[in-house]
């Protein structure tokens, strides 16, 4: 038996799919299968129950994944501090995030980072939020970017910055005249919008509502990336994260105008599970992600 086949068993029961599985440590569906296969034979006892649709450990499986996930985080840190003793930095950090933070906040950072560790790999994944979270939850990924961060007991936070958020509209929209604009001056206006369970969609809603400003919703989409090419063709206006407009800003494509009269800012954070062994490399890239931009 290795550890390896005992991570493998772990990362099947916290993610209840063979695919997953077998995407966290590089291997097919068929290893994730001949590995449990091998744990089962030699400890005599079935861990899964396959007759069942839902995924569900027996008794015995449950007691193994117990013991085995102190096995795997005991050898996690010991090679992480290993690691550390001989000044190592390298290995992979898998990352989650939503993409406008992948977009537009991450590259800086990416770039600084893998210019002072070229041996180590980022895989960065683009996901909506209630993604970001599952991946996270199911170790799929080691650390997720995720703006309003939501509270859960099995996972910690790591607050990294508040950005302003901005209102945005065509160069030649009639508020475009103005450098900054109250919320009242939106009443009424057509509004592109997040879709409803975006965080972001939820906190402007809840500024505006605070106001008592309606606005006309009349599309939405689920990335900024299509609301600002919407807001680019005149559709309506929007509210959006100020970093996120910055090329479009430069290009004269749309107008960016400050917002008076509310405190609207975007609270930007890293999330892993709790009591995850973070290695060498994972604690330099979240250390750097709380400096200020490097750009």
């Amino acid at each position: 038996m290795q550890i390896e086949s005992l991570k493998v068993f772990c990362d099947l029961t916290e993610t209840e799919s063979f695919t997953k599985a077998a995407q966290i440590n590089h291997i097919t569906q068929s290893a994730v299968s001949q590995q449990i296969s091998s744990l089962e034979r030699q400890f005599k006892a079935l861990l899964i129950e396959r007759s069942k649709k839902r995924f569900r450990l027996t008794r015995e499986g449950q007691v193994l994944y117990d013991a085995s996930k102190e096995i795997v985080q005991t050898y996690d840190r010991l090679h992480s501090q290993l690691q550390e003793l001989k000044d190592i930095i390298s290995g992979t950090i898998r990352v989650a995030t939503i993409y406008s933070i992948g977009l537009h906040d991450l590259p800086p950072y990416l770039k600084r980072y893998l210019k002072a560790y070229p041996t180590v790999n980022i895989h960065v994944e683009y996901r909506r939020a209630n993604k970001v979270y599952e991946d996270v939850l199911g170790n799929v990924v080691d650390l997720g970017l995720v703006a309003y961060p939501a509270r859960d007991a099995k996972l910690e936070i790591v607050p990294l910055k508040k950005e302003p958020m901005v209102m945005i509209c065509h160069p030649q929209h009639p508020l475009a005249r103005n450098k900054s604009v109250k919320l009242s001056a939106m009443a009424g206006q057509k509004f592109v919008a997040f879709e409803p369970d975006i965080p972001t969609r939820k906190a402007i809603d809840k500024v505006l509502r605070e106001h008592g400003v309606q606005v006309m919703p009349v599309m939405e989409f689920d990335n900024v990336e299509t609301v600002k090419r919407a807001v680019e063709i005149d559709a309506g206006i929007s509210i959006v994260p100020q970093t996120t407009t910055l090329q479009e800003t430069s290009k004269q494509t749309l107008a960016t105008l400050t917002i008076e009269d509310a405190e609207l800012s975007r609270p930007i954070a890293a999330i892993h599970k709790k009591n995850k062994v973070l290695s060498t490399a994972l604690k330099q890239f979240l250390a750097m992600l709380k400096e200020p931009n490097p750009a």
